[in-house]
């Protein structure tokens, strides 16, 4: 073999375990970590959550990366455009079929699965952002996605698209 060639072969297989890493059992357990799965969107919650049938499973999931105004929180007021964002989500989401990929961290402290959710191609957490409905929130290590969502943001506070042109 050529001396360029085992270089090659070394980087590469240095490069699978990076991404791999068979030595991190939580990763390997399945419960965080990279992945994705279909489901149905049996109802819509509030702007950024769901609960989805996930095979024989129904869970709750809160959308990585966004943050809606409230609606639903108990013991807080409905907030400005948090109406108008949860009736977006559920003409969007309810009754339909998504992909959910999820975050390197799978479980919020409040057991929710987080995702980012597709519907065919289309990116629902961005496209909320985009249209002013929903504000970047960035918790690590959930940020995949975080430097789309601040431009998206910054461009929909710009134009005064939905919540920056009402609150």
């Amino acid at each position: 073999m050529r001396r360029g060639s085992l270089g090659s072969v070394l980087l590469l297989v240095f490069v699978a375990l990076l991404i791999l890493r068979p030595w991190d059992e939580e990763l390997s357990a399945g419960e965080s970590g990279p992945g994705s799965v279909d489901a149905y969107i049996t109802r819509v919650v509030d702007g950024d959550t769901v609960e989805a049938r996930i095979g024989d499973e129904v869970e709750d999931v809160r959308l990585i990366g966004i943050d809606t105004p409230e609606t639903v929180k108990p013991e807080a007021p409905v907030e400005c455009f948090g109406p108008q964002a949860s009736s977006y989500t559920h003409r969007l989401l309810e009754g339909q079929r998504v992909r959910l990929v999820f975050g390197v961290e799978r479980r919020d402290i409040y057991d929710r699965l987080l995702a980012y959710a597709y519907i065919d191609h289309r990116f629902v957490n961005a496209e909320l952002v985009r249209r002013g409905l929903a504000r970047t929130l960035e918790i690590p290590p959930n940020t995949l996605h975080s430097a789309l969502f601040r431009r998206l943001e910054l461009k929909a506070a710009r134009g005064g698209r939905g919540l920056w042109g009402a609150c």
